[in-house]
Parts: C-alpha cells; structure tokens; sequence
C-alpha cells in the first residue's frame, strides 16, 4: 500500500519531492528540536492521484488521513471537534519549489458553533474565539468554496465605519461575535446551505481545495513563469494551530535571517501583535520591524535570534521563516530559502563563501540565472531626477527604477503592454490574482503592506521595481485616480516614476541610463567563468549592441543580422532600389551602394570585438518586408525611383507571398540573386582586410541561413569562397574565414552528416526550427497559446523555453551527425533560447560550444552555463 501521508516525525529536508518544501522542512524543523506545533503532510503523490481520480480524493487517502489525525490528537491531548478542548489546524500548501502567495490556506479549521460557544468559556477569551471563527469562515468561502472576499471584507469595514474604528484590533468580543454571525448568513447567501458543523469534512474539503489550487490561474501562470512543472503537484500539510491573534502577548510575523534587499547580514523582519499569519503579508495592518521585538519581548527576540542562526548554517542559506507567539511562546511555522533581489543574492553567496559556510561551487548554485536580470537594466538618469518632484513615499520594497503609464489593474496593464506601453501596476494593495499583471508592468506601487506583503515578496523575486507601504497616497479605483496629500490627482494613463531602492515616487516621466556593474558581481561571475566550459556570446548588429555585449562578458558574436543593418534612413532607399530592380545590372548599381555601408558596419563591429568571433548571417527576411506597404507610403517612393505609381505597386504585390516565413528568404535569396551574396562577401571579407592591417587578427565567420540541403548550401559557398579568396589574392594578404550554416529546417538536422561535408560550423536557430517543428506561426501563436495552458497542453512557451523532447531531439540528432562527418566541427546556438537557463544547460549536455543570446542576457547564460558544469 502506497504511504500517503506522513507526520512530521517522519520525514526530513531530503523528502521535497514527496513532501513538498513546506513540508520536508517543517518535518526538518521537528527533527533538529526546534518549537513545532505537531502536524502532518499528505503527499504530493496524493495530489496527483487525486488528478488522476478525476478531482476526487480516494478513500485510501482519506483513511490515511484520519489515521494520522489521530496520532495528531494524543500527541497534542486535543480532540478536532471537542467542545472544551478543540484541536485546531492549519491547512496549507506546499509545493517542492517555492511559490509565494500562488496557492491556497486555511487557518482555524475545526471551528463550528458548538467549538467556539465552548472554546470561549473554556479560554474566557470570546474575543480571540470568535476573531479566529470569523477569520475562518471568510477563508473557508474564498479557498474552498471559491466565494469573492468582497462580501465578508464590506461588512468589515462597515462595523468599523459604524463605530469610528481604524484598526482590526479595535474591536470587541461582541463585535467579533456579531462580525461571525453576519459572515455565516453570508456563507449561505452564496452557497444556499449553512456553514458546515463537521469538522471533519471541513477537514477532507480544505485539503482538496489546496489540491485544486495547484491549477488554478495563478498558479498556472506562476509554474510557466519558473519552469515549475504541473506534474511536481502540491503537499498538503496539516498543523496543530497556534494562535497569534490569542492577545497583546502574542502575535505572528515573517523574518529573513539576513536582508532580502540587499544580502547585508542583520535579521530582518517584520510582525503584528494579536494577528495572524495573514494580516502581516496581506497588508492589513501596518506591521513592526523585527528590531523593536527585542524591547518589547527581549527573551522571545533572543530565541528567535538564536533559531534563526542555526537555520541559517543548517541550510547554508539566507532562511525565510514564519514564527508565531502564543501567550510569549515562541513557535515556527516554515522555513525556506528565502527569495532576494538580485544584488541580495550576489551577496549572500559571496558572504557566504567568506565565511566559510559555502564552497565557490554551492555558492553558483545559489543564485537563480534569471536573477542577474535585475542588475542590467537602466536606473534614472541624474539630471532628469533632479527636476523630478517626489510626490510620495513609501517602502523600498524592490530596488530598480521604472517609469511608466499607470493603470489600476492587472488586467489593464496586460492590455497596455500588448499595445506597446510601459506601464506601473498601481493597487491598494496586490493580490495572487494579479500575478499577470505584476509580471507584464515596469513597476508596483501599494498604498498598503509592508517590506513582506505579497506585493513585495513577488516583485523581488520577479526582479520587478516595487514601492509599497504609499499610504500618503489615496487611490480611487472605480474612478481609475491616485491623489497626494497635496491634491494632485493622477489619472490612468498619466506618467509616474518608481524609485524602488529608496521608495520614492515621482510624478513624471524620468529618463533612465545603463546600470554599472562591479563589487559582488564581478567577484562571483569571475568564479562563474573559472568553472564553465561552455562559451557566450552575443546577438549583435551594430557597433553599439557589441560593446554592449562585451561589457556584459560575451566571448564574440553568434549572429550579426546584416538585414538590420539596412532599415536606417539614409540605407533604406538604396535597399528598395535594390529590390524593385527588374535587371542583374540595375541591382548591381543598388548593391554597390550598399556594399561601403554594410563593410563600415562590419569594420566598427570587428574593432569592437578584437580578437572574438564574429558570425555573420547573410540576408535573410523576405525581400517584400522592407518596402512600403499603404499608396500614401508607396507614391513618394515611386517618384524617387523614377517608377510609375502603377509599376512599384505592381512590383510590390508581385513580391508578397502567402506564406512568408517560409518562402523567398535566406540563402533562397542567393540562389535567385546570387549578386547579393557576392555583395556581402566583399563587404564582409573588404573589412576584415582592413582592420587586419590595422594590427587585428579577425578570422570572420559567414553563416548561410535557411539550409536544408546540401547542394543548396554548396551553390551559396562557391559564390562566397571565389569571391572572398579573389579579394585576398588581389589584396596580397592572408586570411582565415569559415563557412557555415544555420540548422533552423528539420530537414537539415534530419541531413546534418551531408550538410557537414560543407560546413565548417552549425549554428542552431531555434526560433525557425522551434516554428517548423511545431507548424506554429512565431509571429501568431501567442493569440492561441494561451489556450494550450489553460487546458494543461502545454506548460511554457515554446519559443522562450526550448522543447527539449521533439526541438531539443533534433538538435542532438543533428550535433551527433555533424561530428561524425566534420569531428572538429564548430556548434553554437543563436536563437533567444541561448539566454534561457534550461535551455542553455541542454546546450551543455549535449555538447555545443557555445550559445549565443542578447547582450543583457548574456550573464544569465554565462551563470547558467557555470551551474550546468557544476551539476554534472
């Protein structure tokens, strides 16, 4: 019989897999004597089954469960259901990966009327009763029985309107009884039934609600945002409640052992007094910073000081942790690894190697690749900042600048994106739901929580720029305004600046300027580069993407896309002259005004990269793409070509094709036009030539891209090669180049041992080859794919992660073929999956040189390529 659910006593950190996160280290806790209250896990293996069951949990499960809430019982000496002497339990999830706010909690379950009547005699405490019973039946609605919160918070905060109340707090026994009463004939408003007496079926309904929110949007959309994948499912664990909200000597907060802002070692935290879990990270209450506990409970402080250094040396990491106090008792309820900016993490694990506690190897696997993303985007430039007016403070909740329109939903800023908008994501305080939003915004602006609300916790880890806590700030939501305390109202779509590191807002548009990169950063990526074996370099078309990506560590060019170099004004003129030519001789005039612009391109890239590789990718957009397409833009053209109207119209509608992507373009180009290749080798050797005799060693790299067949790429290398060595010959040097191909058509990495007769290198463009594999349109899946998620077809998108089952078997397929034909052949990878981490440790695994990405993601695939090397 399959183990579904364990105790605490019973598992350990090792079980994550099994136990969920949550629950391994709770059950590690409990091991290494640390104050747990007592509890049990049901696995993530129940979970599935309870997908695979068709959304049912099995009698087996259920029975297992019974079974160790009776074991739960006699350990605590309290009964669920009990009148006198209830046990009350938390129910919360607990997914192997951390996954802040993305699921669902229930505190307080076991409560029913008879309990609270009873538990307040038995406590002479009603107020704490019936606080926690209200508490209990909002969440029981929200998580189970998926009711909005809305209806139970209106009536919240219509008593505390009523009676000239701020706070929660200040409410009393016969409030919280009244509150509780209201919240029940709420309850069955909206469910025609009353709220449910047995606790143990609020017990078995609780746990299958956690279940079904490891599906719910939120979730979803999380597990595709960090490669979390749906089969992991979630833990549930079961925990005997301890009570925060029990009084003025207890209370419940969250704490880091070291700042998640900036890594400095110093405990870091916040907590309410007479609260719960929730109302720290939901914002409810303005919560106490960490420091003031030691005044206010010096020996409960002390404990929590001493629990949060063993932690952190248990685990060799910067720890998260929940704590709660019951009558000046202290108790832990998690811990995790916590989530921390950027520069936070940077500095954790450099401090962490100094002191001993990591080795350079552990320390690289601390830090998430897609982190680094935080430290290479701009921050406001110093001028324009002092013209910028601060209209607000709040928490610097998430460092980073941001600028941006501001819109008042989630949904509204997803929607500003998709038209091109910068946006900030402004809320009286953010929920899970608004995850989307979150993600697709600039920044995030809350009026409420604090440095741990949800707002914060998520934008960290998202590496988004967050201000929290603006409660100078009141915000209209239905009327879509924000005011100051001054009286001046920003409307959505006005302009607003987020300063993130110092919780300064600004009430205007704020330039911005590239971010410098030094201190922990250059120390850990220079362990970074010791241990890697893999290459990085960049996709660059200009001089200024190359400085840009050797600024950022790229060991050469992967793809330089000559067609981007053709769409400046002054270039663009001559390029359709090119190509509404009717005779080789009229494109031969074109080209030669072409060929001194693109060779100038070529000679500033070289001099910027030195002695690093430089691949050059030959035309390959169909042609149609650069000519006008309105008569508005099409009648001036004409007449500077000295074209009829009639004639250029005809030329361009005779050039459109109805399936572009997969037509004339690429080495296609030079089979028809074989002057363009022959243009672009002069271009290409004519500079290297020259800045060779400038005292450089360039040995430049021609790609021809769209190959699937080998007497395709033979007929475009015998242009290349007669024309480049005809230059050297008449130029009296020597010179190295090579010649090599892009594998982005199945047929060629189905043909890669005959294409390799030829090709000195493969560079693999999975952005083509992904769209061929899958018959998806790049350019059209985004409007469907959001249907292949929600119905559980597909868990990430297959152009920003590579599809290492059926993309991924075609590139091994075609590395594996290559070398058996060409064994020194040169393998890279040049679509955006070269700065993808999952994608660039397959690219090590199986063998490639190197990957090529844009330039800021070039320390993403230099991390990922250092942390591939040290797993294996």
């Amino acid at each position: 019989m399959t183990k579904y659910v364990y105790a605490f006593s019973e598992g350990n950190k090792d079980m994550k897999n099994l136990l969920g996160g949550k629950g391994a280290n709770l059950a590690e806790m409990t091991g290494i004597g640390l104050p747990v209250p007592s509890g049990f896990t049901v696995t993530t293996e129940a979970c599935n089954k309870y997908y695979e069951d068709g959304t049912k949990i099995s009698d087996e499960v259920k029975g297992q469960i019974f079974t160790k809430l009776e074991e739960l019982e006699k350990m605590t000496g309290k009964k669920l259901g009990d009148i006198n002497n209830p046990l009350l339990v938390s129910v919360r999830s607990g997914a192997r990966a951390s996954m802040p706010g993305m699921m669902d909690t229930v505190l307080n379950l076991g409560l029913n009327d008879e309990v609270a009547e009873g538990f307040a005699k038995e406590t002479g405490n009603p107020r704490f009763i019936y606080d926690s019973y209200r508490r209990f039946i909002q969440m029981f609605a929200d998580v189970v029985k998926g009711y909005s919160k809305a209806s139970f918070e209106r009536v919240l905060d219509k008593i505390k309107k009523d009676k000239g109340l701020e706070s929660d707090i200040e409410l009393s026994a016969d409030d919280m009884y009244e509150i509780t009463q209201t919240f029940k004939s709420i309850y069955k408003e909206l469910s025609g039934n009353d709220f449910p007496q047995n606790p143990k079926e609020q017990l078995i309904e609780a746990v299958r609600a956690v279940f079904g929110s490891w599906m719910n949007e939120r979730a979803i959309i999380y597990r595709r945002m960090n490669d979390i994948p749906a089969s992991w499912g979630t833990a549930v664990n079961v925990q005997e409640m301890v009570y925060g909200n029990r009084g003025e000597t207890s209370g419940t907060g969250v704490a880091f052992t070291r700042n998640p802002a900036t890594g400095e070692n110093t405990l870091y935290g916040e907590y309410l007094f007479n609260a719960q879990g929730e109302d720290v990270v939901a914002g409810i209450r303005t919560p106490k910073p960490i420091s003031t506990l030691k005044d206010e409970m010096p020996e409960v402080y002390k404990q929590f000081s001493e629990i949060a250094t063993i932690l952190e040396k248990h685990y060799k990491d910067m720890q998260d942790m929940e704590f709660t106090i019951e009558n000046g008792k202290l108790f832990m309820l998690q811990t995790r690894n916590g989530k921390r900016t950027a520069a936070a993490a940077l500095k954790v694990a450099v401090d962490l190697v100094s002191e001993g506690m990591l080795t350079k190897e552990e320390a690289i696997l601390k830090v998430e690749p897609k982190q680094l993303d935080q430290l290479l985007h701009p921050d406001f430039d110093k001028e324009d900042l002092k013209k910028a007016k601060v209209i607000a403070k709040g928490l610097a909740a998430s460092p980073g600048a941001a600028t941006g329109h501001i819109y008042f939903t989630a949904e509204d800023v997803s929607v500003a994106k998709a038209n091109g908008e910068d946006t900030i994501l402004v809320r009286l305080e953010t929920s899970p739901e608004d995850i989307q939003g979150m993600n697709d915004a600039k920044g995030i602006l809350t009026i409420r929580g604090g440095m741990t609300s949800h707002a914060a916790v998520v934008a960290r880890g998202m590496g988004r720029c967050c201000v929290s806590g603006a409660e100078g700030l009141v915000i209209n939501e239905e009327a879509k305004t924000l005011t100051t305390k001054e009286g001046l109202v920003f409307k959505e779509g006005d302009y607003l600046s987020l300063d993130g590191s110092t919780g300064f807002v600004y009430g205007k548009q704020i330039k911005t300027v590239e971010p410098e990169i030094s201190g922990d950063f250059g120390t850990f990526m220079s362990w970074v580069d010791n241990m890697r074996t893999l290459k990085v370099r960049a996709n660059a078309d200009n001089e200024r993407d190359a400085l840009q990506a050797l600024k950022f560590g790229a060991e050469g060019i992967g793809l330089c896309r000559t067609e981007h170099m053709f769409f400046e004004e002054e270039r663009i003129f001559a390029v359709r002259q090119m190509i509404t030519a009717e005779t080789k001789e009229q494109r031969e005039v074109a080209l030669n005004k072409i060929l001194p612009m693109q060779r100038g391109d070529f000679e500033k890239i070289f001099r910027v990269m030195g002695s690093n590789p430089v691949t050059i990718r030959y035309l390959d957009p169909p042609l149609h793409e650069f000519l006008p397409h309105t008569d508005e833009e099409i009648k001036p053209l004409a007449e500077a070509l000295g074209m009829t109207f009639e004639a250029l119209k005809t030329r361009i509608e005779s050039l459109k094709e109805f399936n572009p992507m997969m037509g004339h373009r690429g080495c296609r180009l030079a089979v028809t036009y074989p002057e363009i290749a022959e243009m672009q080798t002069k271009a290409v050797i004519e500079a290297a030539i020259n800045v060779n005799k400038e005292g450089l060693s360039v040995v430049p790299e021609i790609m021809i891209p769209l190959v699937c067949e080998l007497k395709e790429l033979q007929f475009v290398k015998k242009i290349v090669v007669k024309t480049a060595d005809k230059l050297i010959k008449d130029a009296g040097v020597s010179l190295k180049y090579h010649v090599g191909t892009m594998i982005e058509i199945p047929r060629a990495a189905l043909l890669a041992d005959e294409i390799a007769k030829d090709a000195e290198f493969f560079s693999f463009g999975t952005n083509d080859l992904t769209q061929m594999t899958y018959g998806f349109s790049r350019d059209d899946a985004s409007k469907f794919l959001t249907d292949y998620y929600d119905n559980n077809i597909f868990e990430s998108d297959p152009f920003a992660k590579l599809d290492q089952n059926g993309v991924g078997l075609l590139v091994e397929m075609a590395v594996n073929k290559g070398k058996q034909t060409r064994p020194d052949i040169k393998l890279g990878i040049c679509g955006e999956h070269g700065g993808e981490p999952s994608s660039v440790e397959f690219c090590h695994r199986i063998g490639l040189n190197y990957v090529s990405c844009s330039p800021f993601r070039v320390p993403i695939a230099r991390l990922a390529a250092a942390q591939a090397k040290v797993k294996e």
